[in-house]
């Protein structure tokens, strides 16, 4: 009986630390095209996107095209604002801003929100053909007791696929030594039958094609085309327990990607 009592604490403690090295993350990536509404300019989103944000309750949120302190917000909200502060602020997280390029006085590029406390980096992207300057923030997850987690979010150049080639090559040589899971989640301008597409498949799983979900997600308005993504590393066993493009969600002219999703390190 004693020998089978010892079995069972620890067939106990090993049930114990394979639910506790498992992880469910709720996630979301929306470009807001700047807080101002593409199908009625002049007319702020801001307040609606944080309320949006409230409501799914994510954990960690990729979100391009954030304005900081230019004139253009203030065009339209009456005060330049950092939006990446307005928005952590209101939904209660924690907030990061990697500026891309100078614009309209202040800044213009992605931001990352997250739960839980984190530490940031902005990385600038590649251009090799020129055009507009890019980035990617980065929050490394610090919360206790849990699988140290990296997230990214990223916007790829629209103009030359040339560059997006070079930036996917440049997010998978930040990552490819990570021991850590890694979500790369943003806006990529770029298709499926694209170079950059082939090469971040390499790399990475797509959460949509895992979840079996590949329907378009620009524009709002006649969605056509698929350039928005989250993607999971491939050094981790993942799990999509949902995924979806959310059609009626009219804040922006790109629509909202939103997973939950399931992890253990292998």
């Amino acid at each position: 009986m004693r020998f089978r009592a010892i079995e069972l604490l620890l067939f106990l403690v090993f049930l114990n630390t394979d639910i506790m090295a498992q992880q469910t993350l709720r996630i979301l990536s929306y470009n807001i095209y700047h807080g101002e509404n593409p199908y009625a300019m002049g007319q702020s989103t801001v307040c609606e996107v944080a309320d949006f944000i409230q409501e799914i309750n994510p954990d960690f949120v990729a979100l391009q095209e954030v304005d900081s302190m230019t004139n253009r917000t203030a065009s339209f909200v009456g005060e330049a604002l950092d939006l990446t502060d307005i928005w952590a602020n209101k939904t209660k997280m924690y907030g990061f801003f990697a500026k891309a390029i100078d614009f309209s006085g202040g800044g213009y590029g992605e931001a990352v929100l997250s739960k839980g406390s984190a530490s940031f980096e902005a990385v600038q992207l590649p251009i090799p053909k020129g055009g507009e300057g890019r980035s990617m923030a980065i929050a490394y997850s610090k919360n206790k007791g849990e699988i140290p987690l990296t997230f990214a979010g990223t916007h790829l150049c629209h103009e030359f696929e040339e560059n997006r080639t070079a930036q996917v090559k440049a997010i998978i040589a930040r990552f490819k030594s990570s021991e850590n899971p890694v979500i790369v989640a943003g806006d990529f301008n770029l298709e499926p039958d694209e170079e950059g597409y082939a090469l971040m498949s390499t790399h990475f799983y797509d959460a949509g094609l895992l979840f079996g979900d590949s329907s378009y997600t620009f524009s709002t308005e006649k969605p056509e085309i698929r350039i928005d993504y989250i993607w999971l590393s491939k050094n981790t066993e993942w799990s999509v327990e949902e995924f979806k493009i959310m059609n009626d969600v009219v804040y922006s002219d790109h629509l909202p990607v939103f997973a939950i999703i399931q992890f253990k390190q292998k």
